[in-house]
């Protein structure tokens, strides 16, 4: 069901019957008029109606659920407010618990709704306080949030709302059991909304076993009208990994992006590309699951305010990640999967404002191209890889916009000395041409550069694509028996060194994984925890490089011993 099936359309705030206090709210943060995600669900949720929502990233679906929340569960100045919260909201990253509780704090400051952000990473002491105190609306990670609900301080009997944002990344990410331990423990009379990107079966699963006459809304993207261009430019490189480095640094002097987030497989990925940008001038910082909370939190509020101008980041570091001034996602590898490309390009061209996506491609992935183009439905171009011409004609015409600037806007009396005297010994325009020289060196110089070797397209190369020489690249036996056939091929396990014994649980396993190596969630196959140890099945092709991720990172405080499953264990 869609509200826009049965009822006039809102066209402003006002139209959505919202308390003044949160349309004043509204109109000082600068919105004119709702999004249609926020047209279709406030009215059906002020109503009290279960929801179940896709929406893709960007589209407001934060105000969407947060402003009826906020007027059903806001203190009545007439009684005294309840302790216990009567919202709670569950999202998959701290980045995004922070996010969400910004927004709903300064949506409801005139109401004085109290809203707290609880994610792991940030001493538990603090939270425990605030939640002692009272707390109207609580914003929470899975797994924090049980915790709380442990320990006796976070009591579900008082919530009203519960809100379940971006679903199906929390599924991705293993919260499966923890989503499911939470909501039984609410009323069943509670409200329940579900916002999702997607809509796998798992999704309407868990909707039909926890919504209830649920309003329906899918929110298709924006098209561009006959003529215009999209939103967001999206074009790609085709370049031989050895090449990626210099490609980066190539495309990044001719974009000029004004704030860009470079999207890594790994954390190891990342650390390298953001050494080797700094190397070459930039001023880049990662933003990886492996550095701590404070830290990460400093990364993304330089990005916001200009301090640096490029952020290195995995996936599961940058959900949640909203910054106004963005112009540029490149993706330094093809996402794993053709969902995640989306979530990623989201970021951009957010409120009419226009943005690019880049991706570097191997050769062989260029099938992965046009998987993304059939799920966007929108054309990604092929673009070649920038010559040192290409880059020495772009730097002359930023000095050229420099120039220009310099005279329209400067004062550039004291110099008139200066050009006087060459002038009388020699012609003006020499004066004039060396001048523009010194300011071109000044701003960088291809001296040193060649030109990046383009790969042959892929219908030269012979043979399926992606598919390489005779007798390579096939999954073999050595070290993991013979492979399994899971959907999407050959499947091989792997053995991780740790159990039951040390409260290993499968989503600790999922998070681990899509943490630290390329794989989604929805890859990953059966998952076995015996007492001292877990077997975990994985995509064959992708083994080796599980097993290297996983050794670079702790499971429950420790570092087990991961390797492929022996051929002789059951």
């Amino acid at each position: 069901m869609s509200l826009s099936d049965s009822a006039p359309v809102p066209t402003t705030f006002a139209d959505l019957e919202l308390r003044p206090e949160l349309l004043r709210a509204l109109t000082s943060l600068g919105y004119e008029e709702p999004t249609p995600i926020q047209r279709e669900a406030i009215t059906p949720l002020i109503a009290g109606r279960d929801l179940l929502g896709q929406a893709a990233t960007g589209t407001g679906k934060t105000a969407a659920f947060a402003l009826p929340m906020l007027q059903r569960i806001a203190p009545d100045s007439t009684s005294s407010p309840q302790k216990g919260p009567r919202g709670l909201v569950l999202v998959p990253t701290r980045e995004l618990a922070m996010q969400v509780s910004e927004a709903m704090h300064k949506y409801g400051r005139e109401l004085g709704a109290r809203v707290l952000p609880v994610y792991g990473g940030q001493p538990i002491f603090r939270q425990l306080k605030a939640l002692q105190r009272g707390i109207d609306v609580v914003v929470a990670t899975p797994g924090r949030a049980l915790d709380h609900i442990a320990r006796g301080s976070l009591s579900l009997q008082g919530i009203d709302v519960v809100v379940l944002d971006e679903a199906d990344e929390m599924l991705d990410m293993g919260f499966a059991e923890d989503i499911e331990s939470i909501l039984s423990g609410t009323r069943d009379d509670r409200q329940t909304v579900l916002f999702s990107a997607t809509m796998p079966g798992r999704i309407v699963t868990l909707a039909k076993r926890h919504l209830t006459d649920p309003v329906r809304i899918e929110l298709a993207r924006e098209e561009a009208r006959a003529g215009e261009a999209p939103k967001v430019r999206q074009t790609a490189y085709i370049v031989n990994r050895a090449h990626k480095p210099a490609t980066l640094t190539r495309v990044l002097d001719v974009e000029e992006p004004t704030a860009a987030i470079v999207f890594c497989r790994t954390r190891a990925e990342v650390d390298e590309v953001t050494v080797t940008l700094n190397g070459r001038g930039y001023r880049a910082e990662a933003l990886h699951g492996g550095i701590d909370q404070a830290q990460r939190s400093k990364v993304v509020e330089r990005l916001k305010s200009g301090a640096t101008e490029l952020v290195v980041a995995t996936d599961v570091a940058a959900r949640g990640l909203d910054v106004d001034s963005l112009t540029h996602v490149v993706n330094y590898d093809v996402p794993a999967a053709a969902e995640a490309y989306v979530h990623r390009i989201g970021r951009v061209g957010r409120a009419g404002r226009e943005g690019v996506a880049i991706t570097f491609a191997q050769p062989r992935e260029h099938r992965m191209l046009k998987a993304i183009e059939r799920l966007t439905k929108q054309k990604i171009s092929l673009e070649q890889v920038p010559t040192v011409a290409d880059l020495r004609a772009r730097r002359l015409e930023l000095t050229r916009a420099a120039l220009r600037e310099s005279i329209m806007e400067d004062d550039l009396a004291p110099m008139r000395t200066v050009v006087e005297g060459l002038a009388e010994e020699f012609d003006l325009m020499d004066v004039a041409l060396a001048a523009v020289k010194l300011a071109h060196d000044a701003s960088g110089s291809t001296a040193d550069e060649e030109d990046i070797p383009q790969p042959p397209p892929p219908s030269a190369r012979g043979g399926k694509e992606g598919r390489g020489a005779p007798g390579r690249d096939r999954p073999g036996k050595a070290g993991g028996g013979k492979p399994r056939r899971g959907p999407d091929g050959p499947t091989t396990r792997l053995f991780v060194g740790a159990g039951r014994a040390a409260h290993v649980r499968p989503q600790d396993l999922v998070g681990a994984i899509t943490g630290e190596s390329p794989l989604r969630g929805h890859e990953i196959g059966t998952i076995q925890i015996h007492e001292r140890f877990s077997l975990v099945e994985v995509p064959e092709a992708s083994a080796d490089l599980v097993v290297t991720a996983l050794r670079r990172t702790s499971i429950k405080g420790k570092k087990p011993k991961i390797r492929r499953e022996h051929a002789n264990r059951g």
